[in-house]
């Protein structure tokens, strides 16, 4: 026989107690006020790397560059810098364009980038590249090299990307006056001279160009 049992009616909506009174999600008040979570700004946009190099124009004269960045480049050509040829022919070692463009904007800023195959014939490789800096292409030029053995195609090819990064560094105003005339023939009156000298390998003399403060290198002596 079973006996009943009153039971309240409050006793039966009553809630659980919870250690420490911390009442799980599910029996918090729908009515509490939720937290407002802080924005967050987004992330910046990555710089693209979809863009085809080997076609695109993206950025070209865009906006010209700041005034500390132009300085940088435009800056006047040291002459302990320039290199002159036995034929007379002044330049600026490669190296040089790079360490401005690594000035003007940083070391990863600027790159090269391919817009064809190497063409190669029997004698000659060249391959046309464009510069791109900070995103922006700012350059295009075609590099070439001679080569007289087929094991020396290697070497030609990085010596024509050096080549098309000079020719693409004349756009960027970078040693612009190796290409003026009146700088060249003020150059050479003042820092250079033409000298006898014998060409070792076939013992013909002949006249050739160098710099008042170095002397002739292989295959030629004065």
């Amino acid at each position: 026989m079973f006996t009943a049992v009153r039971v309240s009616r409050r006793a039966l909506v009553r809630p659980p107690r919870f250690i420490g009174h911390v009442i799980p999600r599910s029996y918090a008040s729908t009515e509490a006020s939720t937290p407002e979570i802080p924005a967050v700004d987004p992330l910046p946009e990555s710089p693209s790397i979809s863009t085809d190099w080997a076609t695109s124009f993206s950025g070209l004269s865009a906006q010209p560059f700041s005034k500390e960045t132009a300085d940088v480049l435009l800056a006047p050509v040291d002459p302990l810098d320039v290199e002159m040829k036995p034929d007379g022919l002044i330049y600026l070692p490669e190296i040089k364009y790079r360490r401005v463009l690594n000035r003007a904007f940083g070391p990863g800023g600027w790159g090269l980038a391919p817009r064809g195959p190497m063409q190669k014939t029997s004698r000659t490789v060249s391959r046309e590249y464009a510069l791109v800096c900070s995103g922006r292409l700012v350059g295009i030029a075609i590099g070439e090299q001679e080569y007289f053995d087929p094991e020396g195609i290697a070497t030609a090819s990085e010596a024509a990307k050096s080549n098309a990064l000079m020719r693409c560094c004349k756009d960027l105003g970078i040693a612009s006056e190796l290409w003026d005339p009146r700088f060249i023939r003020e150059f050479k009156s003042k820092h250079c001279v033409e000298v006898w000298a014998e060409h070792i390998p076939t013992k013909k003399k002949k006249k050739v160009w160098r710099r008042k403060d170095q002397k002739l290198g292989y295959p030629f002596q004065e």
